[in-house]
């Protein structure tokens, strides 16, 4: 891959990851300043089931920015856009969809098939 294209990867990469940082860390704001105290037992539950939800989505993100870091990882060492299982070039269409992919379009979708029967 030319080094247009990684500095490109790379900048969506880096955005990507520095607004998932931010939300995050709006969110450890938000659940350290909201000391607020229910009263009512149901609206004490709504918002116990709100923290989980954002909790979840964070968790999630979390795991998105250990992919994104493996990923520039991959850029800097210079196998970013190769397929770890058969070694070819990953289309610049999939990686457009999704930049911390490993896997080209056949693999994945060889995976998936495997997953299924399982």
């Amino acid at each position: 891959m030319d080094e247009t294209k990684l500095e490109y990867f790379r900048g969506v990469l880096q955005e990507e990851m520095r607004s998932l940082l931010e939300e995050a860390g709006k969110t450890v704001s938000e659940m350290t300043a909201d000391t607020t105290n229910f009263p009512d037992p149901n609206d004490r539950a709504t918002q116990e089931s709100d923290r989980n939800f954002e909790l979840r989505i964070r968790d999630r993100e979390r795991k998105l920015i250990n992919k994104i870091k493996e990923a520039l990882a991959r850029i800097d060492d210079g196998t970013f856009g190769i397929c770890e299982v058969c070694g070819e070039d990953i289309s610049d269409g999939r990686l457009r969809a999704r930049p911390v992919t490993t896997l080209c379009i056949d693999c994945k979708i060889e995976e998936e098939k495997k997953e299924k029967h399982r």
